[in-house]
């Protein structure tokens, strides 16, 4: 998985599609601007989604911080590595560090969303 993959939201969540699993994730940027990622809390497996509800919390050492969801849908998995060792979120924000697996109810929600290009026009501006 690699940014240039990915769809953005401008609360700063990733979303790369797998066929109708969306893996998602915290971006880079907001990685960088919590600081070092001390505590995560996703909702369980199973539990369903709408497009920008909350899914669950992230704390740093300088915030805490919600987490919204780029698409409905329901989670089918929880990244329990990231859970039990948040620091794996600040090493690779984009790979070993994604939060939740998300069967999405509607595919055409991903349009909403921003591409890579588009993302880094938002966080430079």
């Amino acid at each position: 998985m690699k940014p240039e993959d990915m769809k953005f939201s401008k609360t700063h969540e990733w979303v790369f599609l797998e066929g109708n699993t969306a893996v998602v994730g915290i971006t880079e940027h907001a990685v960088s601007e919590l600081g070092d990622i001390v505590f995560v809390e996703v909702k369980d497996k199973g539990e369903e989604l709408s497009q920008a509800g909350q899914f669950g919390t992230v704390e740093s050492t300088k915030a805490a911080s919600e987490l919204y969801s780029p698409v409905s849908g329901k989670i089918i998995e929880v990244n329990e590595e990231a859970v039990n060792s948040p620091q794996i979120i600040n090493e690779d924000p984009y790979g070993k560090g994604w939060l939740a697996k998300i069967e999405v109810k509607d595919i055409s929600e991903i349009n909403s969303l921003l591409n890579y290009a588009e993302y880094q026009q938002l966080v430079n501006s």
